[in-house]
């Protein structure tokens, strides 16, 4: 199996320049969408953020991506988005809210997401026997996190690139917070993440604002620029030792 790309800014502004046309269009859809929603809608998703998660997706082509966290659906456009120009996929959102369905247009949802209301930890029956792309903008605390890290993340497949927002709104999350966990749970586990967060890595928001302004992508779609999601792959879970291990290990001069 071939290795994947290390999520990092270099494979990240390869991905801005190979879709650059296609997240134009995007994004031109994407402000008019903005512009005309009904006033309630709120978007969560800074503009970096929701362009990364929207090429990340169409460089992985995932067949069932799961959203835990919809709110007004503004992240569900974007990875509908996603998976429209990709030609294929089916996004499985939860929320213990029904904003989003009424938010959505239905030129985009079509016969590509399923909806289920009512959180996740109680719902995982509806979640798709495989996880190919694992989206989380839900509740910021610390229990949730434990749940993901000790009950969904471990279910997904080596590699699989997952996205958790609001982690780094400061340079540091703070302690007891969903952020604070799932650091720890990378650290432990030796997973390096990216981030375009301007508090936490300011030279690398720079680096891809300097690049959207060279492939005239720099317009706002939305105000907002502190982009505090992280993006990571699933780590592969360490080889189990084997008795064998032992023997040659105690054996090593």
């Amino acid at each position: 199996m071939p290795t994947a790309p290390a999520i990092d800014l270099h494979h990240i502004s390869h991905l801005y320049r190979t879709h650059r046309d296609d997240l134009a269009r995007v994004r031109d859809r994407q402000r008019d969408h903005h512009t005309h929603a009904d006033p309630t809608m709120t978007p969560q998703l800074d503009d970096i953020e929701a362009e990364i998660t929207y090429l990340l997706l169409r460089d992985t082509t995932p067949a069932h991506t799961v959203e835990i966290g919809t709110y007004y659906g503004w992240s569900t456009t974007w990875i509908l988005s996603a998976l429209r120009d990709n030609g294929t996929g089916h996004l499985h959102s939860f929320d213990i809210v029904d904003h989003a369905p009424h938010h959505v247009p239905d030129h985009l949802s079509a016969d590509r997401w399923t909806f289920t209301q009512g959180d996740v930890r109680t719902r995982t029956d509806h979640l798709p026997p495989r996880i190919d792309y694992l989206f989380i903008d839900a509740a910021h605390n610390g229990r949730f996190a434990r749940w993901y890290t000790h009950h969904l993340l471990p279910t997904l497949a080596p590699n699989t690139p997952v996205s958790v927002h609001d982690v780094f709104h400061q340079r540091h999350a703070l302690p007891f917070t969903e952020g604070a966990v799932i650091l720890k749970w990378l650290a432990n586990n030796t997973t390096p993440f990216f981030t375009a967060s301007a508090a936490r890595a300011p030279h690398t928001h720079r680096a891809i604002q300097d690049l959207k302004k060279e492939l005239d992508l720099h317009t706002p779609v939305r105000t907002g620029h502190r982009n505090p999601m992280i993006y990571f792959r699933q780590p592969t879970p360490p080889r189990p030792t084997t008795p064998q291990d032992s023997h040659q290990r105690s054996h090593t001069p």
